[in-house]
């Protein structure tokens, strides 16, 4: 199951690079995307802008929903079959946007989710 992470950071102590860390231990395809060129997490380069990507199943968010606006558009082409908003990322418009366009909304957290096997 590819996941795609939104706001993905190369800081160690950010939830987002351990939520890129754990998705790989748990053996989920992760694609990091985030605003650092030349970044990594681990091994894996993090993604700028917004790159193609097919066959996307979930994208956890780790924007602010004022950042968020600009990848609407984008992240509905990826066709996700979930979006989650971890703390922080809510947002009621978008989260009626991918209602409308029949994509599973979870309010939670990435890294809890993967403790308590609910991913």
């Amino acid at each position: 199951m590819k996941t795609l992470v939104l706001g993905a950071s190369p800081k160690a102590e950010r939830y987002s690079y351990q939520a890129v860390q754990r998705l790989t231990e748990y053996g989920h395809e992760v694609v990091p995307v985030g605003i650092r060129k030349n970044s990594f997490i681990e091994e894996l380069p993090i993604l700028i802008g917004q790159p193609h990507i097919e066959n996307v199943h979930t994208i956890t968010l780790y924007l602010n929903p004022q950042r968020q606006e600009a990848y609407y558009d984008y992240l509905l082409q990826l066709k996700p079959k979930r979006v989650i908003f971890n703390p922080g990322t809510e947002n009621a418009l978008f989260i009626k946007l991918l209602k409308e366009n029949e994509v599973e909304v979870v309010i939670g957290c990435t890294l809890v989710m993967l403790s308590v096997e609910q991913f």
